[in-house]
């Protein structure tokens, strides 16, 4: 396919004629040499950049089994929903009086995320999850700098998501990991060893990024409240136990949400995105401001929190993606868990389906995702992983997560969410399946994929590092 400036051809239309006197214009805006913009018709515009977005693979284009990541469904209403005028125009300096229907929106999704997960208070700030995972270890920091308290470590499970360890070091915390047990669950023993008087807080994710449910939760609660440190819960998958459980009843004292992945907001491309964090009641102070309040009149930005890490987010946060997920919340209503079985059972279904074919392990019931190994195609015919995502392009499937978690060799990490039919289900064993015998028979075939794609093998590596970020063109 050519570039853009590849098919310029002069045909475009020039608004001043380059003989054209341009005495008008401030000699300091003009150019000294061409900008070298293409000259292309309008028709041929909007045929390349068709063109372009036909070669993007999407949710609504095919199967999007992204472990972790939750690539699920959008509905199309809620996008119409955000673009009312009324939403979509409301500039962010208004005034309170002036932006009611916004700050009762914003209200009213705090007041839903509050019951969903058991929690006393809740900020809507935070612009994305690892944003929500970073502004919730600021909360813990500034708890125990009030309490006077000096606690410099947070405990890590190893198979927590990657972006943890990184949001408690980055507020000055010591990392400590906890290695799993044999089923894939946080290590009892090995978590009593490394709990001390310095420990803020453990990081977890439940169920875990194997997409196991931690069964020992409530004593793991126990020994970090009589330690007095917090528990951190990562709601990344919390669309696994929506509407069954929460994470008060487990004991966790602050949440993040990924609207994105349980409120079926946007994801990809970098965001926009949304990470609410949701606390106890003792820390309801220390939350970032403003809150939204409602004094029994009218709804109000309120920055009168006494122990506030301050803003974090300009304005208040993506409130276009707020808008989408209080939207789904809504249309779903008491129905929300209806969601999580469906995920949950869509994972167990093709994770017994396809154990036969691909190492599984920690063979456990999942929850919404669970993870494979590519170790014995690896081992038998030199197949990894990798090129067993590759080959996986070949059949319309969005390759799943690879090599993630690390305590998994050659992982792959399925999630298939609860928006997908049994048919497109059993069109992605069928394709997993077919990829395992080809590693058996004729290896060379997934080495060399993919074969169908608008662009072929790549250079990952290559590509990292030296980035083609710009056409060379001739003008």
């Amino acid at each position: 396919m050519k570039t853009i400036f590849e098919k310029s051809n002069n045909s475009g239309m020039c608004l001043i004629d380059e003989k054209e006197n341009l005495n008008f214009l401030d000699a300091r805006f003009l150019r000294e040499n061409a900008c070298g913009l293409p000259q292309i018709g309008e028709l041929e515009v909007l045929r390349h950049y068709k063109e372009l977005s036909d070669r993007n693979f999407c949710i609504e284009k095919g199967f999007y089994p992204l472990g972790s990541c939750t690539m699920k469904y959008n509905p199309k209403v809620n996008e119409l929903l955000a673009s009312l005028e009324g939403f979509a125009n409301l500039h962010p300096l208004s005034s309170d009086e002036d932006s009611q229907g916004a700050l009762k929106l914003m209200f009213l999704l705090q007041e839903a995320l509050k019951k969903i997960t058991g929690m006393e208070a809740v900020s809507l700030q935070p612009a994305a999850g690892a944003h929500g995972e970073l502004t919730g270890m600021m909360v813990i920091k500034k708890y125990f700098e009030v309490k006077g308290e000096t606690r410099k470590k947070v405990i890590i499970p190893d198979s927590a998501h990657g972006t943890n360890p990184a949001s408690a070091h980055m507020c000055g915390f010591e990392i400590v990991p906890v290695k799993s047990d044999e089923k894939g669950q946080v290590d009892i023993e090995a978590l009593k060893e490394v709990l001390g008087t310095d420990v803020a807080a453990i990081m977890m994710t439940n169920p875990n990024t194997l997409g196991i449910f931690e069964e020992n939760v409530l004593e793991i609660s126990k020994l970090m409240h009589d330690n007095g440190s917090i528990l951190y819960y990562d709601g990344a998958n919390f669309n696994a136990i929506m509407g069954y459980t929460n994470p008060k009843l487990m004991g966790f004292d602050v949440v993040h949400l990924n609207l994105h992945k349980t409120f079926a907001t946007p994801h990809g491309g970098g965001g926009p995105g949304a990470g609410p964090v949701c606390v106890v009641e003792a820390l309801k102070d220390y939350l970032p401001v403003p809150v939204i309040d409602f004094d029994g009149e009218k709804y109000f930005r309120n920055y009168n929190l006494e122990h506030s890490i301050g803003q974090v987010r300009s304005f208040y946060g993506n409130f276009g993606v707020l808008v989408r997920a209080y939207a789904y919340i809504l249309m779903m209503g008491n129905n929300l868990r209806n969601a999580t079985e469906d995920a949950v059972l869509n994972a167990n279904y093709i994770k017994e389906k396809l154990k036969k074919y691909y190492d599984l392990p920690y063979d456990e019931p999942c929850m919404h995702e669970f993870v494979l190994s590519g170790e014995r195609q690896k081992h038998n015919s030199g197949v990894s992983t990798l090129n067993i995502a590759k080959r996986l392009m070949d059949f319309d499937v969005h390759p799943p997560t690879v090599y993630f978690p690390l305590i998994v060799h050659e992982a792959i990490m399925v999630e298939p969410t609860e928006s997908e039919t049994k048919a497109k289900l059993d069109e992605f064993i069928d394709a997993m399946i077919k990829i395992s015998k080809e590693a058996e028979v004729e290896p060379e075939k997934v080495l060399s994929a993919p074969h169908k794609t608008p662009v072929l093998r790549v250079d990952e590596t290559l590509a990292a590092r030296k980035p083609d970020l710009k056409f060379i063109d001739n003008y």
